[in-house]
């Protein structure tokens, strides 16, 4: 009834600086600083991602850079405190990387990194080779749509659809993602289906659903 969803691959960014299992620790931070981001996929092959080096992979070896830890925290903190004394990726990465595929919904990946707690997601082809990465930023790139267009898509895949015989009736307006529908319709058992629809559509921030129907003589 509505349009594609849109997916993981309209969002993603292409270009991903990557760094492989080899890579040094300095290497990894300069690569961090000059991209300005906080996280690099690890690939080794033809692309194919085993892990993810982030930020927080990198602080154990400063935070124990002016002290060493004693026996018990160092039994509480094992993780931590081997990453402190790793110099390459394949010992600094998080491992198996948590990834997505270029069609998963972008509400899919914002579950995912809800779940995981984590910024952004390495998408993957099917045999797990890097294809782009996708942002919290990037997920949110829907609701830069104009009101134009909103106003567009919910005509063509809502109302339209939905009331073939009494759209014209129907005025749609959008201002700032909030979509307002009214004008009599012919039936009263769409108007709810009409308004779940309306919130479906990618970008839309709210729905005030005004249409009625002809009360029964």
């Amino acid at each position: 009834m509505t349009s594609t969803p849109y997916t993981v691959a309209d969002v993603m960014t292409t270009r991903v600086i990557a760094v492989t299992p080899a890579t040094g620790f300095k290497d990894i931070a300069a690569a961090m600083e000059r991209w300005k981001v906080t996280a690099l996929p690890v690939v080794e092959g033809e692309g194919r991602v085993v892990g993810v080096v982030s930020e927080a992979d990198l602080l154990p070896k400063e935070e124990f850079h002016e002290h060493r830890p004693g026996l018990i925290e160092q039994m509480r903190r094992l993780g931590d405190t081997a990453k402190a004394g790793s110099t390459r990726a394949e010992d600094l990465m998080s491992a198996p990387a948590v990834t997505i595929r270029p069609d998963a919904t972008l509400p899919q990946a914002a579950r995912l990194m809800a779940d995981r707690r984590i910024k952004r997601l390495p998408v993957v082809d099917a045999d797990g080779t890097l294809k782009g990465i996708v942002s919290r930023a990037d997920l949110l790139k829907v609701f830069l749509r104009t009101d134009e267009d909103l106003t567009a898509e919910i005509r063509r895949t809502v109302v339209e659809r939905l009331f073939p015989l009494s759209h014209e009736a129907v005025r749609i307006t959008v201002s700032h993602g909030v979509a307002t529908l009214t004008g009599e319709v012919k039936d009263r058992n769409l108007i709810p289906l009409a308004e779940r629809l309306t919130h479906s559509v990618e970008g839309i921030v709210d729905v005030h659903c005004r249409l009625r129907a002809p009360t029964a003589a």
